[in-house]
């Protein structure tokens, strides 16, 4: 499909890659991965054709179609949503009109001459291509693209300029998917995506039928979504067979062949040195002097390329709190008309690490804004317990802190005790490293200035953590950095997140939010998603993260040597009384309707097949040509069946989706 040859790419001096090989095939499906600053972004516009190689050769079969999304910075005008996803088919807009000049030009010429002759096989090519296409249920993909991606129906008709960057972002990966081009190359697509969004679309990759190259931070997707990890290093490419996990096994192994070789060879060199500086100068040695300098000048020096250095940071512990870390009573919060939640009761305990997890809107921010006081509820309290100090990280910190302030100054003030050099490694960690340190907070886009203030709280953490979106602009490594701290901190955490690996790695329970109800699930985000009964097709936590079990094991433990765990309840009953503990409240069907909904379901997966056999009988009979006249009827039976077949496959889909959509 697409070979790279010999490539390399420089800025200026800087080399980012050399001597590069890579065959990609047309089912491949990989990531590409490498530190900051290695050059994969530059390598995917690379690919994609929107720049070009300092030496080498790129070359791609005839007629490949790519399809590439950048990080950022996409804008679109113009259309609703929903005709903007429809441009993507603009080939068989195409193919419609000429097949509908086609019907024109044949109603009008001779049935007996050669043109119609022509014109009838040319028609009939288009209406195979049509079929081909799937022409007849583009609503239907555009629908289904837009839903999973977290666009509800009303969003479909809103113009496109009124979304903002990352909604915008989201438009131009639908329009990506619907096009299916032969090769994706997709620039960090959860970035901007929801925990929700994400797990469709990594279901969705799953199932693409053409290869595709990811470059993205979620250890967790790439795991379940590739089976082959490209890596830039050392200014080399290198191709690891397996998912992201086993690559990182395959390169310590890759290393430590490299070490091992070194070792050998440096010894070889010593050894030849040593002989030729002792015999150098006697006459009886000088053959086989000179045969180990010739050696010596023939042997190719390997080089072991230096890591990055692994940076452990610990938490400087924060005074303990009381064993009941916040407390709420008849929780309700309300925007307007709008009822975010209503009627919660709960206990947060300490050393708890708890997971919001919910659709965009269900209200997680809005609960952790309520427990730091940043917001007031509509009805009932949330209090705080003994001695609890809480640290607040919201999606956009970055406005609270003070622009004049030099990065490095601004740190050292909020860690006392903490040397400058820690200091300066934790910033590298987050992406700060030479004089970036000195620079003004003002000058920082609001991503950096995030990541500057998530780096902060980390020096002089509170013992009550409320953490909105931290993992936001971060790589791997910050992750992993965080991800430790968090282990070794003895405080409470509450967060979101929409990073699989994150979740995983740091819940003990999972706080889910869901059409105005609060329910509490114990365990990670994969005990959750069990209980809930919801199968997942994703390799096993022990597989996609290591020592997650006995991670998960460790916390319950922790969390049951300290306190209670977090209970979830209803609101007061009629005479005040607390209610039995609620679950999220069921979305039923009448069961008189429910069962018509079956039939009807039942009726149409027996009448689709029946119309395809009808449609593909038809198109037989078109293929054998006996008079304009037949042609004609056959062509309007085609069409005719083609649309009677898409209204059945979107209502079926329709019913499918409100039978499945309820609790039974």
């Amino acid at each position: 499909m697409l070979a790279l040859q010999h490539a390399g790419k420089r800025f200026g001096p800087r080399v980012l890659f050399l001597e590069a090989d890579w065959l990609i095939r047309n089912d491949e499906k990989t990531a590409l991965v490498g530190a900051n600053g290695t050059g994969k972004s530059t390598l995917m516009k690379i690919l994609a054709g929107l720049e070009t190689l300092e030496y080498g050769s790129l070359e791609q079969t005839r007629g490949l179609s790519i399809g590439y999304l950048p990080q950022e910075g996409l804008e679109i005008a113009g259309r609703t949503v929903f005709e903007e996803c429809l441009t993507v088919f603009d080939e068989v807009h195409e193919i419609e009109h000429e097949a509908e000049r086609l019907a024109g030009q044949m109603a009008e010429l001779d049935h007996e001459s050669a043109e119609y002759q022509a014109a009838a096989e040319r028609y009939s090519l288009m209406q195979d291509r049509l079929h081909a296409l799937d022409a007849y249920a583009l609503d239907a993909q555009v629908g289904s693209v837009l839903t999973g991606l977290g666009f509800g129906k009303e969003d479909w008709t809103r113009r496109t300029e009124e979304f903002s960057g990352g909604w915008q972002m989201r438009i131009a990966l639908a329009k990506l998917l619907l096009a299916k081009p032969n090769l994706l190359l997709l620039d960090e697509p959860t970035n901007h995506l929801d925990l929700e969004s994400r797990n469709w679309l990594e279901d969705y990759l799953k199932n693409y039928p053409f290869g595709y190259i990811l470059i993205s931070h979620d250890r967790y997707f790439l795991d379940v979504t590739i089976d082959r990890t490209v890596e830039i290093w050392n200014k080399r490419l290198t191709i690891y067979q397996g998912n992201y996990t086993k690559y990182l096994k395959q390169k310590d192994e890759r290393r430590e062949q490299i070490v091992a070789v070194y070792r050998n060879q440096r010894d070889r060199i010593e050894h030849l040195e040593a002989f030729i500086n002792r015999f150098r100068y006697q006459a009886t040695k000088a053959k086989q002097v000179q045969s180990r300098i010739k050696e010596l000048d023939k042997i190719e020096r390997i080089e072991v390329p230096e890591e990055d250095p692994v940076i452990h940071f610990k938490f400087p512990q924060p005074p303990p709190s009381g064993r009941i870390v916040a407390e709420a009573e008849g929780l309700a919060k309300s925007y307007g008309p709008k009822q975010v939640f209503a009627g919660a009761r709960f206990n947060l305990s300490r050393g708890d690490r708890v997971a919001l997890v919910g659709v965009n809107g269900a209200g997680k921010s809005t609960l952790i804004k309520l427990l730091t006081g940043a917001e007031a509820p509509t009805a009932g309290s949330i209090r705080l317990g003994h001695n609890v100090i809480a640290e607040y990280f919201a999606q956009d910190q970055y406005k609270a802190l003070d622009p004049e302030a030099r990065m490095l100054d601004d740190m050292s003030r909020a860690a006392r005790r903490i040397p400058e050099g820690e200091l300066r490694s934790l910033l590298g960690c987050f992406l700060f490293s030479g004089d970036d340190v000195f620079k003004p907070l003002g000058v920082l886009s609001g991503g950096e200035r995030n990541r500057y203030a998530l780096s902060r709280i980390l020096v002089s953490p509170s013992n009550f953590l409320l953490l909105d979106e931290p993992t936001n602009h971060l790589d791997m490594r910050a992750k992993d950095v965080l991800l430790e701290a968090l282990d070794g901190y003895s405080g409470t955490v509450i967060f979101v997140s929409h990073d699989r690996y994150f979740i995983d790695r740091l819940a003990t329970r999972v706080l889910e939010i869901e059409n105005g109800a609060i329910a509490a699930y114990e365990g990670n985000y994969e005990d959750y998603l069990r209980r809930k009964g919801i199968v997942c097709s994703s390799p096993s936590v022990a597989e996609a993260i290591p020592n997650a079990p006995q991670k998960a094991a460790s916390q319950q433990e922790r969390s049951a040597s300290i306190g209670t765990t977090i209970v979830i309840e209803g609101g007061p009953g009629p005479n005040g009384s607390a209610t039995p503990p609620a679950a999220p409240r069921p979305r039923r069907l009448n069961p008189i309707r429910q069962r018509q909904m079956e039939d009807r379901c039942a009726f149409l997966e027996e009448e689709i097949p029946r119309i395809e056999s009808a449609i593909a009988h038809t198109e037989e009979q078109l293929a054998v040509y006996v008079s304009a006249a037949e042609t004609q009827r056959l062509a309007a039976l085609a069409a005719e069946l083609r649309a009677q077949l898409a209204a059945l496959t979107a209502e079926w889909g329709e019913l499918m989706g409100q039978l499945e959509g309820q609790t039974i």
